[in-house]
């Protein structure tokens, strides 16, 4: 196994390339046609997959001194779910790239059409410190896949895993078309400042539109993927112990850290008692009745985070605490923590919480849940608990969000065919699969039509009465 850069003492780190330079060096090296080969795009990615397998250890090192990840969660959540990302894709690339025929109107004929996908060029890709490995590397697979270059600005507040990407990928991928730069707002400010063919954001809405601003200076497509309140509701009926385990293995994974996790819960009716009762039980099957001793239980990510989040927990209209709200700032522990009774205009229910804490708003119907989440804005995913098909019929046609799940929350991202992306406040733009490679790429309408025959005189001037009804009845 290579030995490290930073654990190698013959080797002093060289300082870190000027934004503009690293952008120069790889727009050389997609306009010389590096990256346009199937033969390397397919290479990059394996390489990349043998980095995430080989170096399991390390990225899940890391992810336990940014986040108290256990080795278990980094492999789901992170290395593994991109290997399983860069396996699919490797699997139906050719088939993705081929020309597609269209048809072409008898007007024009003969001739024939179709449509190419060609690379964009140079992308940034901006991740978060939630999953910093994993939201880093999937786009990159779609980039990679496009037969872009591209520019990883792993976040800063994950500073173990920012400093692995940026010593191993260089060493993994071709670093003429692959670089990473480490840093936080000022170097993000100076790549914003570069010409970028394409800008993959991840985060939340406020960043997101310095995001867009900068990049409608130059008309640079973004897509951005964001966060937002995801409601789980729960009506009578459902199996509700099943319900609470997947909902508390849902929020609580990541210590609630995850864009997706259901954000509340809208319990109908009878179901409010239940759910309580079952989420309590469901916490202590998980993580035991210290859950600050479960290897299996995250951390915040920082003291500021955590301020945050004690704040929403203390805040006016919180409800009745059901199970949890023991904390540490020291170590940035905050327990599984579950309230009740939860005032709707309260300050828990009025920003993304992002950790780990589940209000419960008790609603009478399936009426009031849908005007409930309809009248804010659309969440990045919705989960139903419900046996009613009648229900998951108003569910899907009478709300909107990014992705609508029945029965299970953040599954939806596992699998490949399904585009992973938001909707209005909570994103903008799709990936995964086959959708990462139309994020990436341009797709470009060919059409081609002899010069030995020119049936387009028809059209030509001067436009005399038989030509009129001939066109008449072609076209």
């Amino acid at each position: 196994m290579p030995t490290p850069l930073s654990k190698n003492p013959d080797l002093a780190p060289l300082p870190a390339p000027a934004p503009d330079e690293t952008v120069a060096r790889l727009r050389a090296a997609f306009a010389a046609g590096r990256t346009r080969p199937l033969s390397w795009r397919k290479a990059q990615l394996r390489s990349l997959r043998a980095l995430l397998t080989e170096r399991q250890t390390e990225f899940a090192a890391a992810l336990h001194a940014d986040l108290g990840k256990s080795a278990t969660e980094a492999r789901l959540t992170e290395t593994g779910f991109v290997v399983h990302e860069i396996d699919h894709t490797l699997r139906h690339l050719d088939r993705w790239l081929r020309p597609r025929r269209v048809p072409v109107p008898l007007s024009l004929a003969p001739a024939r059409a179709r449509t190419v996908r060609e690379p964009l060029g140079t992308v940034l890709i901006i991740s978060p410190w939630n999953y910093p490995s994993m939201l880093a590397l999937a786009p990159l697979v779609g980039a990679l896949a496009a037969g872009n270059c591209a520019v990883i600005k792993p976040s800063e507040l994950a500073p173990a895993t920012s400093a692995l990407l940026a010593e191993l990928l260089p060493r993994a991928l071709d670093p003429e078309a692959v670089a990473v730069v480490e840093g936080g707002v000022p170097e993000t400010t100076a790549l914003l400042e570069q010409h970028f063919d394409h800008i993959f954001y991840t985060g939340n809405g406020t960043v997101g539109r310095v995001v867009m601003a900068a990049a409608a200076r130059r008309l640079t497509p973004v897509t951005l993927e964001l966060g937002g309140k995801s409601p789980a509701v729960v009506e009578p009926g459902a199996d509700l112990a099943t319900a609470a385990r997947r909902i508390a293995w849902g929020k609580f994974l990541n210590a609630g850290q995850s864009c997706t996790a259901p954000d509340y819960v809208l319990a109908i009716g009878e179901a409010a008692d239940g759910i309580e009762r079952h989420l309590t039980d469901a916490i202590r099957e998980m993580y035991g009745t210290e859950p600050s001793a479960s290897a299996d239980y995250g951390r915040v990510v920082n003291g500021r985070h955590f301020d945050r989040l004690l704040g929403l927990l203390d805040g006016d209209g919180g409800g009745r605490l059901v199970t949890g709200g023991e904390h540490d700032r020291a170590t940035r522990y905050l327990a599984p923590t579950v309230l009740a009774d939860v005032d709707p205009d309260a300050p828990v229910m009025r920003e993304e919480i992002f950790g780990p804490i589940l209000p419960i708003v008790r609603v009478p119907d399936l009426d009031a849940a849908i005007a409930f989440i309809t009248a804010r804005d659309k969440p990045l995913a919705l989960y139903g608990f419900t046996a009613s098909r009648h229900s998951k019929r108003r569910l899907a046609a009478e709300t909107s969000s990014g992705a609508l799940a029945f029965g299970v929350p953040n599954a939806h991202l596992t699998v490949p065919g399904l585009p992973f992306g938001g909707v209005g406040e909570s994103g903008l733009g799709r990936y995964h699969g086959a959708h990462s490679l139309d994020t990436f790429s341009h797709t470009k309408a060919v059409l081609d039509k002899p010069l030995l025959l020119d049936p387009l005189r028809v059209v030509y001037p001067p436009h005399t009465p038989w030509k009129d009804r001939l066109l008449r009845r072609i076209l």
